[in-house]
C-alpha cells in the first residue's frame, strides 16, 4: 500500500536522479530511500528507476507518475493546513468589520451565535463608520467585513451585496408622519443628524444628499451628533426631527422615542449592505463563518438581496 512517505522519497529522488542526494535533501539515510523507492515499486507492479553509473533514471511510468504524487502530497499539505488553521480558530480571535449601525442589527445576536459554535473563541466586531472599516481592510487589519454600498471603491475589493434597508423619517410629530416624506418636506425640516464625524461617507447621507440635489435642494441639519440613539432621543423630545434606516428605526424608537414614529419617503430611498473582502483572498474559516452568521442575521432584519 503507498504511502505518502513513499511518494515523498520518490519526488526527491526523481528530482535530484540521485538516491543519495535525495536522502541529505530529506535527512534520511541512503538505504531508507532505496527502501521506500523499492516498495513503492513492489506495491504499484512497475519499476520507477534504472540505474545509470551512480545516479538514476525515472521511467516512462515514474515521468507519468510524478505529476499525481505532487497533487497527492500538496492535497496532503492543504489538508494539515486547515487541520491546523481549525484548532486555532477553535481557542484564537475571530476579528470582522461592521459599520456602527449595523451593531443595531446583529452585533449581539451575532456575538452570541459565534460563541455558540465556538465557545473557546474570542470576538471583535470593529468598526464605527463603513469608511473607517473599508480602509482597515485595505491596510490589512480586517479580512473581511460588512459595510454599506455608497462607500465602498470596490477596486481591489470583492463586493457581495447580501441586504438592503429602507431609509426612514422619524418623527414625534404626528402630523409629519401621516403620508410619505418628499423631498421638498424635507428640504424644510429641522433635522438632527448622526455620524456628524462621518458625515461626508455616511451611506444615509450620501442616499439623501442625492436625492435632494436631484430636486435642486440641499438637506440642512439644525444639530449634529455621533450615535444614533442620541438623535432619536433627541427626536422623542421633540427638538428635531430625523433620517435613519428602518431596521435602526424599530430597534430604537420603542426604547428611546416610543412617542414618535416612522414613514417613508416618497419615492422609497434604501441603504444596501454588503460583505466586503481583498479580491482573490483566501478567507479563513473565522472570515467564513462571521460572513455566513452576518449574513443571515442582517437578512432577518433587512430585506435580502
Amino acid at each position: 500500500m503507498l504511502s505518502l512517505h513513499q511518494l515523498t522519497c520518490f519526488l526527491a529522488t526523481y528530482e535530484h536522479g540521485s538516491l543519495t542526494a535525495a536522502a541529505e535533501e530529506l535527512g534520511y539515510a541512503q538505504p531508507s530511500v532505496s527502501e521506500q523507492i523499492r516498495a513503492l515499486e513492489k506495491s504499484l507492479g512497475v519499476q520507477l528507476f534504472r540505474r545509470v553509473g551512480r545516479g538514476v533514471v525515472p521511467t516512462t511510468v515514474a515521468d507519468t507518475l510524478r505529476p499525481h504524487a505532487e497533487r497527492t502530497l500538496a492535497a496532503a499539505e492543504d489538508t494539515r493546513r486547515a487541520a491546523q488553521q481549525v484548532a486555532r480558530f477553535e481557542t484564537g480571535t475571530i476579528r470582522f468589520g461592521m459599520f456602527g449601525i449595523a451593531r443595531l442589527y446583529a452585533g449581539a445576536g451575532l456575538v452570541a451565535d459565534v460563541l455558540a459554535r465556538h465557545p473557546g473563541v474570542r470576538v471583535e466586531l470593529v468598526g464605527q463608520n463603513s469608511a473607517g472599516v473599508q480602509e482597515d481592510l485595505r491596510r490589512g487589519r480586517l479580512e473581511a467585513a460588512m459595510i454599506a454600498i455608497p462607500q465602498v471603491h470596490s477596486e481591489g475589493m470583492s463586493v457581495t451585496p447580501v441586504a438592503k434597508d429602507e431609509i426612514v423619517y422619524i418623527s414625534s410629530d404626528p402630523e409629519r408622519l401621516r403620508s410619505p416624506v418628499t423631498a421638498r418636506q424635507l428640504g424644510n425640516a429641522t433635522l438632527v443628524m448622526p455620524d456628524t464625524t462621518w458625515r461626508a461617507e455616511d451611506s444615509v447621507r450620501i442616499a439623501v444628499r442625492s436625492w435632494l440635489h436631484s430636486s435642486g435642494l440641499n438637506p440642512q441639519t439644525r444639530i449634529e451628533v455621533e450615535d444614533p440613539e442620541i438623535a432619536v432621543e433627541l427626536v422623542g423630545m421633540g427638538l428635531a426631527d430625523s433620517v435613519i434606516p428602518r431596521g435602526a428605526a424599530e430597534q430604537l424608537l420603542p426604547r428611546l422615542a416610543p412617542n414618535a414614529g416612522w414613514v417613508s419617503f416618497r419615492p422609497k430611498i434604501h441603504d444596501v449592505f454588503a460583505i466586503v473582502h481583498r479580491a482573490g483572498a483566501t478567507l479563513s474559516p473565522a472570515a467564513q463563518l462571521m460572513i455566513e452568521i452576518a449574513t443571515r442575521r442582517i437578512q432577518a432584519v433587512a430585506q435580502p438581496v
